[in-house]
């Protein structure tokens, strides 16, 4: 995918949609916005419990899921830490979590930013969501001895899940 590239969404939540691509892939981030994770790299360690975006393909690269844990039917077995760590999209809605046309939330703004995609209203209230979360981060560190990565896994799982170390 390339500067200028307009992107088709055909997927079971959203079709008719399309958006241009502005920015370099990976690239173009403000200084206040530096996630850990590629979307690639959370699809293969696990999140959503490999359910969240495995219709999507024709909209993402391909390579993004050549080892990503992805399954039918929700699986928080395929989950990094193993736990649910999420709430249903009417929960989403309903606590006003869905912004803009990125009708699955977050980390689906987060694969089209990463590609390229530019809606600067939109972005601005994404990044300060994802800054906001780093307070997930603080209570394990408040909470957790270093290294052991089984205290909080709900809580680790979720910040794998916004793009930060989990591992802390």
């Amino acid at each position: 995918m390339h500067i200028g590239d307009i992107v088709d969404v055909n997927d079971k939540m959203q079709s008719g949609y399309q958006y241009t691509l502005v920015a370099p892939v990976g690239g173009d981030f403000p200084d206040d916005f530096r996630p850990f994770y590629s979307p690639k790299q959370m699809l293969e360690m696990g999140v959503f419990e490999g359910k969240y975006c495995n219709d999507c393909i024709g909209e993402l690269p391909e390579r993004w899921f050549e080892h990503a844990k992805i399954s039918e039917k929700p699986d928080p077995a395929l989950n990094y830490f193993g736990v649910k760590s999420r709430q249903s999209l009417p929960i989403w809605r309903q606590k006003g979590w869905i912004h803009g046309p990125d009708p699955r939330g977050w980390f689906q703004w987060y694969c089209r930013y990463y590609l390229g995609r530019r809606i600067p209203e939109i972005d601005a209230i994404q990044i300060k969501r994802w800054r906001a979360f780093a307070r997930h981060a603080g209570q394990i560190r408040a909470n957790c001895e270093p290294g052991n990565i089984f205290c909080r896994r709900r809580q680790r799982q979720a910040l794998l899940q916004w793009s930060y170390d989990p591992l802390i």
